[in-house]
Formats: structure tokens, sequence, C-alpha cells
């Protein structure tokens, strides 16, 4: 059973930084590319970046110079550092996995595993 724990979101202000986390288990983290996606109220998910097994990255051009995003498979984590935050980038943001991909995923379509969400919070 794969299970994706977020944590690390909460209220900022803007121009802060925050440092999600996603714990993995049950799946072949160290050969997995992982993402995060956020959704703010009444808007569809988005992608915001995303890791391939091999520490290859790619961002939303909106996170870009702002956001990165890291994994340590040694703890079966990805992390999503976030730096300059805006009050835009609220939102609650989830963790994915795909099954059997290695790759740079930038579609939710893309990925099969999502863990539960962690809200981030940006006033200005």
């Amino acid at each position: 059973q794969v299970q994706l724990v977020e944590s690390g979101g909460g209220s900022v202000q803007a121009g802060g930084s925050l440092r999600l986390s996603c714990a993995a288990s049950g799946h072949s983290f160290s050969t997995s590319a992982m993402g995060w996606f956020r959704q703010a109220p009444g808007k569809e998910r988005e992608f915001v970046a995303t890791i391939s097994w091999s520490g290859s990255t790619y961002y939303a051009d909106s996170v870009k110079g702002r956001f990165t995003i890291s994994r340590d498979n040694a703890k079966n984590t990805v992390y999503l550092q976030m730096n300059s935050l805006k009050p835009e980038d609220t939102a609650v943001y989830y963790c994915a996995a795909p099954r059997g991909s290695g790759g740079l995923i930038t579609t939710a379509r893309g990925y099969t595993y999502w863990g539960q969400g962690t809200q981030v919070t940006v006033s200005s």
C-alpha cells in the first residue's frame, strides 16, 4: 500500500518561506519520479514541480526561481522549499507519485498516488 504523507504547511506573510515534506512508503521511491501540485479554492489542481529519479527537475513558470524541489532517497522523502511566497501561492499542496515511472511528469493524470494535502496560506 503506497502512502504519501505531507507536512510543513502553515501560515506565513508574503515574502516568507516554508518547506514542505512528503514521506513516501510502500513503493520504490528511489526509482520513482515525484511531484508537487496545488489547488486553490474554486480552482483546478495545478502542477507546481517534479523531480525525476535521477534528480532532474522541472517547475511551473509561476514558481520558477522561488521554489526548489529535492529528494532524499535515504529517507524516502521529497521536499518543496518555497521562498519569496506570494498571496497567490495560497493553496492546498499535494505530493504525488506515479506508478512505474522515473521521468519528469507535469500532468496530474500521470500520477497514481496522492497525499492528503497540506494547507499553505500566505497573507499580504
